[in-house]
């Protein structure tokens, strides 16, 4: 059988990953890829409904000192917010590449 399970393949599709990897591996190495892709786009999706709920709270209730500072206050949450989503990412990404290759190995 060609696909046998732990059946080393070259990988010539991906060039980050080792040649030595099983069949499942890059397709579990594609699947952690989408998942850390969709949690930063969940992270900036969050990140933009904050900073739009802000500026709308500012804008329709200028009268309301209340709401005003809390539109106000949601404007740098959003910051924060994008801000760990993108730290998140990178290091995801980065612990992805070591994970797959390890420094010194040969790519």
């Amino acid at each position: 059988m060609d696909n046998a399970p732990g059946k080393r393949i070259s990988m010539e599709r991906d060039d980050t990953a080792s040649p030595d990897l099983i069949l499942r591996d890059p397709l579990a190495l594609d699947r952690t890829k989408l998942a850390y892709q969709r949690t930063m786009l969940a992270y900036l999706r969050t990140a933009i409904m904050l900073l739009v709920s802000g500026v709308t709270l500012i804008k329709v209730f200028h009268s309301e000192t209340v709401v005003v500072i809390s539109g106000i206050a949601l404007l740098p949450i959003s910051l924060i917010v994008a801000g760990i989503g993108l730290v998140s990412f990178l290091m995801t990404k980065r612990r992805m590449k070591n994970l797959y290759n390890p420094p010194g190995s040969i790519e």
